[in-house]
């Protein structure tokens, strides 16, 4: 395995810039995901590892080494296609063992490798196949068999996982964990399903227009977001985000906006320089640290109720403040609230999130290194 450095690396399109002039390290044996909407840069940057593209400007290395001109087959890489990109007049066994058959090696040592590798993954009985007499799950991993064929230096992945039912997504995230982290390997995997992400990865590589707005573990990319993009893309659903105006009355944070209550959240450095330079700031709450009713008279958020789902052993509730804004909820109980009903519901200070007015994160002072 190796590691995976991009130096200064942009990317255009003519006039387009799809990834502009990335920093990232990705060390051996990691398990990074490059995760982002449509048209944030990350099958780009994937698609330059492979060398199926070229930088336009600036470096990437693999293992220490300056791969940046050299041509795909030289790399020592693996790739998982989002549609498997099977041949479908082989057979699993041919489809495989194809890897070894392009580097010459003879046939019963590449289809026993095949087999080898077949039956690691559960589906070495069906080897006498076609691509289209197999399950999408069984595609999903043949196609995963062939990239595992060959000792790779870098496994990369694009959506592997995105033509598949929601079952055989879930088994087949579960599969991808246990094989990295048994056999080491340092993948690269582009989605734009932040759960699949927050599941496989060692560290998330965030995207927006081309640039890594974080890079963090997928803790740190939950619990401190480092702005409101990534607070509102990561989790489902999202982090609620309110703007309101900031003040410090008698050494304290006070929040006001409508339909909100906030007066006893932590003060830090980084809030009271965020506030000379503007008065606005955003408070951000997960929708799992809200709570019906109120543990006191301040924060709390109020509205009336807009919609009420119930998804089993939760409910999402979403209500409207009075400005229009929407916040939801996930309470974890069997309360009926109905449609316009006023409710109120309430944090827990440490939950809060705040950020200036230019989307970025405000540390608090002294935070502690996450576990």
């Amino acid at each position: 395995m190796a590691s995976v450095e991009f130096q200064k690396v942009t990317k255009s399109f003519g006039t387009f810039n799809a990834v502009q002039g990335i920093d990232l390290s990705i060390g051996d044996g990691e398990f990074v995901c490059l995760l982002g909407p449509s048209g944030c840069g990350k099958t780009t940057s994937l698609r330059m590892i492979a060398g199926l593209e070229s930088p336009t400007s600036g470096k990437i290395l693999i293992g220490g080494d300056d791969v940046t001109n050299l041509h795909p087959k030289d790399r020592q890489i693996s790739m998982v296609f989002q549609d498997y990109a099977l041949y479908p007049h082989m057979n699993l066994a041919d489809n495989i063992a194809y890897p070894l058959k392009v580097r010459g090696e003879p046939v019963d040592k590449r289809h026993a490798r095949a087999k080898e590798v077949a039956d690691v993954l559960k589906i070495g009985d069906l080897m006498n196949r076609l691509p289209a007499q197999i399950s999408g799950g069984q595609q999903q991993r043949t196609s995963l068999a062939r990239a595992l064929v060959y000792p790779s230096r870098v496994y990369l992945f694009d959506e592997p996982l995105s033509n598949l039912d929601a079952k055989l997504r879930l088994e087949a995230r579960g599969f991808l964990n246990h094989l990295q982290r048994d056999m080491g390997m340092t993948a690269v995997y582009v989605t734009h399903d932040q759960a699949e992400a927050m599941a496989l990865a060692t560290r998330i590589a965030v995207m927006d227009k081309g640039k890594i707005v974080q890079y963090a573990p997928p803790i740190e990319i939950y619990r401190r977001p480092a702005t409101t993009f990534v607070a509102n893309f990561v989790g489902n659903p999202p982090m609620n985000l309110v703007p309101a105006e900031g003040m410090i009355e008698n050494g304290a944070l006070q929040l006001r906006a409508h339909g909100l209550i906030v007066r006893d959240l932590p003060m830090s450095n980084g809030i009271a320089k965020a506030l000379e330079a503007s008065k606005t700031v955003t408070l951000g709450v997960r929708p799992e640290h809200l709570a019906i009713g109120t543990i006191s008279d301040t924060n709390t958020i109020s509205g009336k109720l807009f919609a009420n789902e119930n998804m089993g052993p939760e409910s999402l509730v979403t209500f409207e403040r009075n400005d229009g804004g929407r916040v939801t909820a996930r309470i974890f109980t069997d309360d009926e609230i109905s449609v316009g009903e006023n409710v109120t519901f309430s944090f827990q200070p440490q939950h809060a999130h705040l950020f200036d007015a230019g989307g970025a994160r405000i540390p608090l002072d002294n935070e502690q290194p996450l576990k």
